[in-house]
């Protein structure tokens, strides 16, 4: 069972799930929190990404998060900037992707100040606009609720791959942007997924009763994923 965290929503910046109605790009400020605060913020918030094929936007719906300073073994990050997680380290509002288990991209959201190692992994999410688009990518999808449910649907239903490696999530020029949105009324926190170190942590985060959210089994054991199967680290 998670924790359940309810906190009144912030001011709706977004009008509606059309780009012309869709709030502002978040700030690298409102990136510079403790990692399990900025995490919960991110919920609600609005991943957006522009491909030739065309536009997906995706309301975020589970977040986990991740530290590299000295407490998450579980982090990328936790033996300093290596050539792989040097990225983490700053500056935040930059893409992490990295390759998982060998089988699929997982997408994190580098934040909190220079130096600290610290990113938020995009674990699911409602796709909002371009849902035909999102299908063709995620064939095997049987409804709607599950074209971004789990990291690796999440990356596939946008499109986010190794290209986007380092792009300003904040810039208005790039191609995976991220804007703000309505925080859920209503928050659960609970365990991280697939990993071994580190469990007592109750650092992922979703929005309370989405359908999105990524499925948890409890006492479950870290195991290496199969294509089409969900995994973190």
């Amino acid at each position: 069972m998670g924790v359940l965290v309810t906190r009144g929503p912030r001011p709706l910046s977004v009008a509606g799930p059309d780009l012309d109605g869709l709030g502002p790009l978040v700030r690298e400020e409102d990136l510079l929190g403790p990692v399990d605060v900025v995490a919960r913020e991110l919920l609600g918030c609005w991943v957006v990404t522009d491909r030739p094929a065309g536009r997906v936007v995706l309301r975020l719906t589970e977040v986990e998060a991740y530290s590299g300073d000295g407490m998450d073994p579980a982090a990328h990050s936790h033996r300093g900037p290596t050539p792989r997680a040097a990225i983490m380290f700053g500056p935040p509002g930059r893409l992490y992707v990295y390759f998982s288990y060998g089988v699929h991209w997982c997408a994190n959201v580098v934040v909190g100040p220079d130096g600290r190692g610290q990113a938020v992994l995009l674990r699911a999410g409602e796709v909002v606009v371009g849902e035909e688009l999102a299908r063709s990518r995620r064939p095997a999808a049987r409804t709607a609720r599950d074209l971004a449910r789990g990291p690796a649907r999440l990356t596939q239903a946008l499109a986010i791959g190794p290209d986007d490696l380092d792009v300003d999530l904040l810039s208005p020029a790039s191609p995976v942007r991220l804007h703000t949105g309505a925080t859920p009324a209503t928050i659960s926190a609970g365990p991280r997924v697939g990993i071994s170190q580190a469990t007592d942590l109750p650092w992922r985060f979703w929005e309370t009763d989405a359908p999105s959210v990524s499925v948890f089994r409890a006492g479950g054991k870290p195991r290496r994923a199969r294509a089409g199967q969900d995994g973190v680290l």
